[in-house]
């Protein structure tokens, strides 16, 4: 059986980590919640610099390692158990600070924004590729999951790692990537589900540009309107437009698009997830 240690690559530098606090925004008067804490060294540093940390530990071992390390820290809160299963705070404002194991980092991130009090900032190291694709532009372009989260939060590389910064020293590149919920959000409650079956629809949908995979949702003329006035080309792939462009095509497709065709895209997001949930549920029962 593979241990959860054998899938996460850990820092050992402490100077590394006190220098990716400070880099942060975490001050003393904060909740964080740490994914994996793993052997302990960020938890060491963040125990004498916030309120209070809880750290979720899944291996069992770590965890008992843990527990015996910061047994007499009166603001360490050491839990033993899977983080997806893990309750997030209802109540009150909190944030993440975390070394994340890499092979999660979807459902950990899903887990994280989706929550009904999602976290003020996360900071987590995670593999390059995936934090360019979270954060689209100006680091990539832009992809589904980028145009999401945008509306509700904010994306910034703050910090490239060596890959001699961890052990044992992984194969892929490494970031350390700020999360921040916007204080003021650009899709509102009302309209969020729309806008989550807008994009899933679009990106799900057969054909390779813009023309072929909103044919039933927008006449030409309609799409050819919206790209002279936006500025895109109705061949452009979705990913070459920016997320502010794709606003600006969700609130015609608010105002200017019958319901009838609206009620097309309905449930596309739910059905996305559940395909990915399909697949996830393959890849668990694969025998190697």
């Amino acid at each position: 059986m593979i241990k959860i240690r054998d899938t996460q690559n850990f820092i050992y530098n402490r100077k590394l980590v006190v220098d990716l606090i400070k880099k942060s925004n975490i001050d003393k008067n904060d909740i964080i919640i740490e994914i994996g804490p793993g052997k302990g060294i960020i938890t060491n540093e963040l125990a004498v610099r916030v309120k209070r940390i809880y750290g979720i530990e899944y291996d069992v071992h770590l965890y008992e390692e843990l527990k015996s390390r910061f047994l007499n820290v009166e603001n360490v809160e050491i839990i033993y158990g899977d983080f997806l299963e893990f309750n997030l705070l209802e109540k009150y404002k909190y944030k993440v600070f975390s070394n994340i194991p890499y092979n999660i980092t979807a459902k950990i991130l899903l887990k994280l924004t989706s929550f009904s009090n999602p976290p003020e900032d996360i900071y987590i190291i995670i593999q390059e590729e995936a934090a360019r694709k979270y954060a689209g532009n100006p680091y990539n372009r832009e992809s589904m999951r980028s145009l999401l989260l945008k509306p509700y939060f904010e994306f910034k590389i703050i910090h490239r790692f060596r890959k001699t910064d961890f052990t044992p020293v992984p194969k892929v590149n490494s970031v350390f990537l700020h999360i921040k919920k916007r204080k003021n959000i650009l899709i509102d409650e009302n309209s969020s589900d729309l806008y989550n079956n807008f994009i899933a629809y679009i990106f799900s949908s057969s054909g390779n540009n813009l023309k072929e995979k909103t044919k039933n949702i927008f006449s030409f003329k309609q799409l050819k309107r919206l790209s002279q006035d936006i500025g895109f080309q109705i061949t452009d792939s979705p990913v070459n437009l920016s997320f502010e462009k794709w606003l600006k095509i969700f609130q015609y497709f608010i105002t200017g698009v019958s319901t009838d065709k609206q009620k097309l895209i309905y449930n596309a997001y739910a059905k996305l997830l559940n395909e990915q949930s399909k697949i996830d549920k393959r890849n668990r029962n694969f025998k190697y």
